[in-house]
């Protein structure tokens, strides 16, 4: 016998459901149709990696070129060595160095007892995010210019020599990461103390009833409830690891730095802007979408295992 309860949907329920909400469908059509123009559609382009195009032919006549673009890449250049080498150690040091930061100063910021003086802590961090990495590069040579910087003027007023903060290729990588931390750790703290404000007061003050200390108050209520927080912003950061951006990196890489500074993005606007080999910086590109792409899989893979929590 079968029970008069079926788990099978109700014939014509999601048309049913479809209807109900056809307002709501119809608002969220256009942003599916922009999503597939701009970003769907241009994926046919990647057509070229395996072709060698050039502007004289089109891109369905361009003779076949089968791998060799990306054997080129990994075989025959060596360029994957420094450039994959610069992206990993710039991009994951800026989203550890970022969201470490953020974590902790939202925490801080929270235990500041005059909401004035947090409101304006708060609004002072956040302001650098919305300044262009023009503005953000003219601020950071007018203090290390190597001789008209203010930190090099002070320092040759001392009787020492002035250090080229700008173009040595030692401080290419911390200057990169202190630069992108000054920028966005004010707009990720924002994101936390959001969090921060989800919990409920009662918790904190149950906690002091209890005899709890400030230190066991973020240790056992704070941080547990920001860490699924840090768990998702990791698991969304990691798919750019390899997407750099290019305006920051064309500011600051010149010619006495660029083997510390160049980046994927870069080595693809190389090849195929400034270069014209189209089809080998697109076969690049096809290799660092597919690694960002195996970056967020691996990155919640392992946020799901140790944490149980995960985006899909």
């Amino acid at each position: 016998m079968t029970s008069g309860l079926s788990l099978a949907p109700e014939p014509g329920r999601r048309w049913r459901l479809i209807k109900r909400y056809k307002v709501i469908y119809a608002m969220l059509f256009p942003a599916v149709i922009l999503v597939f123009v701009f970003s769907y559609v241009p994926l046919f382009g990647w057509i070229l990696a395996f072709k060698n195009y050039t502007p004289a032919t089109t891109i369905w006549n361009a003779p076949w070129a089968g791998l060799n673009h990306f054997r080129q890449f990994f075989s025959l250049t060596g360029d994957y060595l420094y450039t994959i080498r610069n992206t990993l150690v710039m991009n994951l040091g800026t989203i550890f160095l970022n969201l470490s930061a953020a974590f902790v100063f939202a925490i801080l910021l929270n235990e500041f007892r005059f909401p004035i003086l947090r409101k304006t802590v708060s609004t002072t961090t956040v302001f650098p995010h919305f300044i262009s990495w023009t503005i953000t590069y003219a601020l950071i040579y007018a203090f290390f210019a190597p001789n008209s910087g203010v930190i090099n003027q002070l320092r040759m007023a001392m009787g020492k020599r002035s250090i080229n903060v700008l173009g040595l290729p030692q401080y290419s990588w911390a200057l990169i990461l202190l630069a992108n931390m000054w920028k966005y750790v004010g707009y990720n703290t924002v994101l936390f103390s959001a969090a921060i404000s989800s919990i409920e007061q009662e918790q904190f003050e149950a906690a002091e009833i209890d005899g709890a200390s400030r230190f066991q108050k973020i240790y056992y209520i704070l941080v547990p409830h920001l860490l699924p927080t840090l768990c998702v912003m990791l698991i969304l950061n990691s798919g750019s690891v390899f997407n750099s951006d290019i305006g920051m990196y064309s500011l600051f890489t010149n010619a006495t730095n660029w083997s510390t500074m160049e980046v994927m993005d870069m080595y693809v606007y190389k090849f195929g802007i400034q270069k014209g080999n189209y089809s080998y910086a697109t076969a690049v590109g096809i290799i660092k979408s597919f690694i960002s792409i195996g970056m967020v899989f691996l990155t919640n893979g392992i946020s799901k295992k140790l944490t149980e929590r995960s985006i899909f």
